[in-house]
């Protein structure tokens, strides 16, 4: 049975909601030498692989206004807690994690302030591999097999997904841009 899309209480936003409440618990069994644990490792790939499980809730029930916000949220909570725990463990750089954390708030506020125009910002498809890039490089950095014999791929996932962030960034603030001209230009024509 299709949910109301104004509904608050679903099962889509239940497991969402679980993915930000149990991030500081992973945010803390990071371990503060470059080690890695196989128990970070695993409440990272449960709660990256739950996000999935709320996008199949939503698809099969319906999707929700407060879903098309907390999933996205859920997933920067996650993936920026994490990556700001791994700098200050010193293992991250802080410069590409704080541009990728930049990016990520602007776009953020910018998809708040289309919302409340009645705008529905969906995520590019670059965006979604840029996530999965983001992820895939915790993922590296927290596997003690990883994170210290082949640290090459968590570094080079982490550069990657800077990139693919900045590019996706580029083309919100080009769809932003392109959508402002056509809202003025229709203005024009109708005053």
């Amino acid at each position: 049975m299709p949910v109301d899309p104004n509904a608050i209480a679903t099962w889509a936003n239940a497991v969402t909601v679980m993915r930000i409440l149990v991030s500081p618990i992973l945010f803390a069994v990071i371990p503060s030498d470059s080690n890695g644990s196989w128990v970070a490792w695993v409440m990272w790939f449960v709660l990256c692989a739950s996000d999935g499980v709320d996008g199949y809730l939503a698809r099969r029930h319906g999707a929700t206004h407060s879903g098309a916000f907390l999933d996205p949220l859920a997933d920067k909570v996650l993936v920026l807690g994490a990556m700001f725990t791994l700098v200050s463990r010193g293992l991250f750089p802080l410069l590409p994690v704080a541009i990728i954390a930049t990016r990520e708030v602007l776009i953020s506020v910018y998809r708040v302030v289309a919302g409340s125009k009645g705008v529905s910002i969906p995520a590019s498809k670059l965006a979604k591999w840029k996530t999965f890039g983001q992820q895939f490089a915790v993922a590296c950095a927290l596997a003690p097999l990883t994170v210290n014999n082949f640290d090459y791929t968590w570094k080079i996932l982490l550069w990657f997904s800077l990139v693919l962030t900045l590019i996706s960034g580029a083309q919100y603030a080009v769809r932003a841009y392109r959508g402002h001209q056509h809202q003025a230009n229709t203005s024009a024509h109708t005053a």
